[in-house]
């Protein structure tokens, strides 16, 4: 089994991570139509009130680059764009298995 995997870290303005939130939750939504997409978990730590984590798994990488240019996801990342002051690429990773992947 080989899945692609991204990690990322969202920074956002101050008192915008919950606005953040709901960007990705409604991606997260959107994506339940894409059998690609296998995981898409929205995540926040309490000791950073600034930063939103994202953590996917995609069948393959091409899956997830053609996913960006739906519609509605150019919608959704025109939203966050602006309250966005950086992004982390913590990692790409090689899924090889495990409880909620196919």
């Amino acid at each position: 089994m080989s899945k692609f995997s991204l990690f990322n870290k969202f920074l956002v303005q101050d008192g915008k991570r919950g606005t953040m939130v709901e960007i990705l939750l409604e991606a997260a939504e959107s994506m339940k139509i894409l059998d690609e997409c296998e995981i898409y978990l929205v995540n926040i730590s309490e000791d950073e009130p600034n930063s939103v984590y994202v953590y996917e798994v995609w069948s393959n990488e091409n899956a997830h680059k053609e996913s960006l240019t739906l519609e509605a996801a150019q919608a959704l990342i025109s939203k966050a764009k602006q309250i966005i002051t950086g992004v982390e690429k913590i990692n790409t990773l090689q899924v090889m298995g495990g409880k909620g992947i196919k």
